[in-house]
């Protein structure tokens, strides 16, 4: 049995680039704005994320996306984001119909900014870990 069969069942996963600042303050963005608790999160790089990846028959090496597993199903860049937005508090949701946009569109746009994250937002250390206040560690792995 692998570490991610125990990874925070019954919740919504997101993996994010752990070194990205701009990673970051999106999972800061989200945790704020969902006081259901309803998305845990985890780094790409780290041993589950790494699992899960794989599971979902997604490159290992390629850190430039946003993963977002619900419920056995795998969601990435642009989709991931609007789903996401889509169960946050108001008026995140009202994002969602950017969905009615051409994926190919929103993921052009997705991965311009993927592209220059580090460059706009900086990147920790590979070494370095922030770790998240008491109240929300739980949602993290």
């Amino acid at each position: 049995m692998n570490q991610s069969d125990h990874v925070h069942t019954g919740h919504s996963i997101v993996l994010v680039d752990g070194v990205c600042h701009f990673c970051q303050g999106a999972t800061r963005f989200i945790i704020k704005r969902d006081p259901k608790g309803i998305f845990h999160f985890g780094s790409l790089q780290s041993e589950v994320g790494q699992e899960l990846l794989h599971a979902g028959g997604l490159s290992t090496d390629q850190l430039d996306t946003f993963v977002l597993i619900e419920d056995g199903t795998y969601y990435t860049r642009s989709t991931a984001a609007l789903r996401i937005a889509k169960r946050l508090r108001f008026p995140y949701p009202v994002a969602y119909v950017l969905i009615l946009v051409p994926r190919f569109v929103r993921d052009a746009v997705y991965n311009w900014v993927a592209r220059n994250r580090y460059r706009w937002f900086g990147k920790d250390e590979e070494d370095q870990c922030q770790i998240p206040p008491p109240e929300i560690r739980k949602r993290f792995f």
